[in-house]
């Protein structure tokens, strides 16, 4: 499981137009699932981008988490984080997950954020052509892969 992270002073996704999920400040994640994701990792990356201390505290320093600067969170599916580019110019897309395989895992880890979070996360559309609007602060963006915890 790989997710991009973007510290945001407010987000929103739309899908035909109508705003399919928005928030103000906080994290919009950006989540690609490969076939061989369980729920070990996305228990792992829930808990991570839950406690992942990106936020100012009073003193300006990065020392506060999503949870402790009572922010919001926006995950959209992005099977594209796993493009391979060894081979040419075009991206492979075969080490994402198929559809079948990455809806359910996407669902699960939107519920498991929720639980970690203790608030809903609003979300894009499974699979749609969407648009993403962000206003990145900072700017602060994190790539995090569950196969290579650091």
């Amino acid at each position: 499981m790989r997710v991009v992270a973007q510290r945001v002073s407010a987000a929103r996704v739309e899908v035909d137009g109508r705003v399919s999920g928005s928030i103000g400040a906080g994290l919009l994640l950006l989540a690609g699932f490969e076939a061989a994701d369980n729920d070990a990792d996305l228990d792992w990356m829930a808990a991570k981008l839950a406690r992942l201390r990106i936020f100012a505290d009073a003193a300006g320093v990065m020392n506060r988490s999503v949870v402790d600067a009572d922010g919001e969170v926006l995950a959209v599916s992005q099977f594209t984080l796993f493009a391979s580019t060894r081979k040419g110019n075009r991206p492979s897309w075969s080490r994402a997950a198929p559809p079948e395989l990455a809806q359910p895992l996407f669902e699960r880890f939107v519920r498991r954020l929720e639980k970690t979070l203790g608030r809903a996360v609003p979300t894009g559309v499974f699979g749609a052509e969407m648009r993403v609007h962000l206003i990145n602060d900072g700017p602060v963006t994190i790539s995090i892969d569950s196969r290579q915890p650091e």
